[in-house]
């Protein structure tokens, strides 16, 4: 049986898109030390990442060795778990922390979204959570409500009403902001914080830096985050180490919503492979940082970070995504040195109930420990899951079959095309990153609001304007540009477009055509988008101007008024984005 706490160097062949990566773990190496008056001083660090409000199991596995040379799907995560698997950790260490690196809510589930994340702050308050990194979807419903995540209240800055269940009285922990400032140059939350463990000689300091990623701007609504500034991250962490330094601290981590992607073979505990925009980070950081924990691209890794650049000895961990994994972290600090001797690691599975998904019947594995769900954060979640039931079980329509990637977003392109014929619309774009999950139907073919829901969970407006053709084809490119990472926009039926990745940025796009005819660019076309991107979100900035905008329905009534169709709506496989061979 597989210990899921070992610091192993075993890694596996990722599976499936909603599978997740494997338990990874890296143990770091011990300074020698001769005979000491005072020992050193544990400190366990209990880190998630990227929960998005997931109450309940969210009907995904973790991939993990099996002990025969190939892997097991684990059924994980679900809030109640989650919280026996935290207190599993936490009961190892007398001192400990409990941190998450942002994303702890917005593209939620519906029991958590339709509650504008009340009940996930309620969730991280019961399992302990000592401070949380913003991340780019804390800002989903602006500054303001994030404001009131942190210290409460029933004041209403959305279109839906807080409150609805009970007094919400905001986070018992703190919202760490290093780098995103307000318009009079201070932190929206406090940068940094400082932790003491132990007593007289044998008391250590740990200094906590919290941060979201650069690139926020690109992904949230630009009128929520008006007047912030979002600043580089390795200046705003190297600005605050000499600080929490000269405050005592003997230890310093970061909290950071930003990460990478480890390879899917080789050595986990080397950092083989890994890529990402955390790691131009990691090699500018003060070689005083201790450990690194990460998130923002759902993947799961535990790397010792000395095998990529000596000069940057410390740990970066990822937990992965919605709950299915809590890193355990152990620091071995020397309070007469003031500094960490030695860190370890390791991703616990949150092994939690099988479920049935459109692969078949997930099953537990008798090669990792089931946690038990916590029974009070179980009557907490059921109370929110009861509420949101009826909107939950509501039918919206039929499906003839399961419906993902760019099949799900020409769908969803259609929907928002039919919705919007009034406003004169012609073409309809979706981006790809505002779908949250496959859309599969239940037997029969029969879909839920719960199941849209879950789809497309922001809330989102659909905005109408004009574009010429030249301008139409200037969104386009901006999906191929070097601004964050590519975008092929899914498309409504009638439009498609071919591109080349082998051509210059900017000139990626090599033809457009609507109902066969190609695109003039002086010509002016009726394009729909959310109003997410109308905004200029997901780098999409030439969609900003809003030329002859015309505001029309949600995103979802579209999506239901779509299936709302005798017979079930057929999913199509039209190739609408073509890439051309070079």
């Amino acid at each position: 049986m597989t210990d899921p706490f070992a610091s192993t160097h075993r890694a596996s062949r990722l599976v499936p898109a909603l599978v997740l990566p494997l338990l990874a773990a890296c143990a770091g190496q011990a300074a020698p030390r001769s005979a000491a008056l005072v020992a050193p001083v544990t400190v366990g660090i209990v880190a998630i990442n990227d929960f998005h409000g997931a109450l309940e199991p969210p009907r995904q596995a973790v991939s993990a060795p099996d002990g025969k040379s190939g892997t097991v799907q684990v059924p994980a995560g679900g809030a109640a778990w989650l919280a026996s698997a935290v207190d599993t950790v936490k009961g190892k260490y007398p001192n400990h922390l409990v941190v998450s690196a942002g994303d702890l809510i917005s593209a939620s589930q519906l029991s958590s979204s339709l509650y504008l994340d009340e009940p996930a702050i309620g969730v991280a308050n019961r399992i302990g959570l000592d401070f949380n990194a913003v991340g780019n979807h804390e800002f989903d419903r602006g500054r303001i409500e994030l404001l009131r995540m942190q210290n409460g209240g029933c004041q209403q800055n959305t279109p839906r009403q807080p409150c609805a269940v009970e007094q919400f009285g905001g986070a018992k922990f703190a919202f760490l902001s290093a780098s995103t400032r307000t318009e009079n140059g201070k932190t929206l939350f406090p940068a940094s914080a400082i932790r003491t463990f132990g007593k007289g000689r044998a008391r250590v300091k740990v200094g906590i830096i919290g941060l979201t990623l650069k690139g926020t701007p690109e992904l949230v609504a630009p009128g929520g985050i008006k007047g912030l500034t979002f600043g580089d991250e390795a200046d705003a962490i190297n600005a605050l180490v000499p600080r929490l330094k000269a405050k005592g601290a003997d230890a310093v981590v970061v909290l950071i919503h930003q990460g990478g992607s480890q390879a899917s073979s080789g050595n986990p505990g080397g950092c083989d492979g890994l890529t990402g925009e955390i790691r131009p980070i990691l090699d500018r950081l003060d070689p005083r940082v201790d450990l690194v924990v990460s998130g923002h691209t759902h993947k799961a890794y535990v790397c010792d970070y000395a095998a990529l650049n000596p000069a940057h000895p410390l740990l970066l961990t990822s937990a992965g995504v919605y709950g299915e994994l809590v890193t355990d972290i152990e620091l071995e600090i020397d309070p007469r040195a003031g500094r960490v001797v030695a860190k370890r690691a390791s991703n616990v599975i949150v092994q939690s109930q099988g479920y049935t998904g459109s692969r078949g019947a997930v099953e537990p594995s008798a090669l990792y420990p089931q946690f038990a769900p916590r029974p009070d954060v179980a009557a907490y979640v059921g109370t929110y899951v009861e509420a949101a039931g009826t909107y939950a079980r509501r039918p919206v329509g039929a499906l003839t079959g399961p419906a993902s990637g760019s099949a799900l977003g020409n769908l969803i392109a259609d929907a928002q095309l039919a919705a919007t014929r009034g406003a004169g619309a012609q073409i309809a774009l979706m981006n790809p990153f505002g779908i949250r999950a496959a859309l599969v139907p239940a037997a029969g073919g029969a879909v839920t609001f719960g199941d849209i829901y879950a789809v497309q969970p922001f809330n989102n407006v659909l905005v109408t304007q004009s574009l010429t053709g030249a301008q139409l084809k200037a969104v386009l490119e901006q999906g191929f540009d070097a601004q964050g990472p590519e975008q092929v926009l899914a498309v409504s039926a009638g439009f498609s477009f071919r591109y080349d990745r082998s051509r210059a940025v900017g000139e990626r796009i090599v033809a457009m055509t609507l109902d066969g005819q190609p695109i003039d660019p002086a010509a002016t076309y009726r394009v729909t988008t959310n109003n997410f991107l109308a905004q200029g979100g997901d780098s999409f900035t030439a969609l900003a101007a809003q030329r002859e905008a015309t505001i029309g329905m949600s995103d979802l009534d579209a999506l239901e008024a779509w299936l709302k169709v005798s017979p079930a709506r057929a999913v199509s496989d039209e190739q609408r984005a073509i890439e051309v061979s070079p």
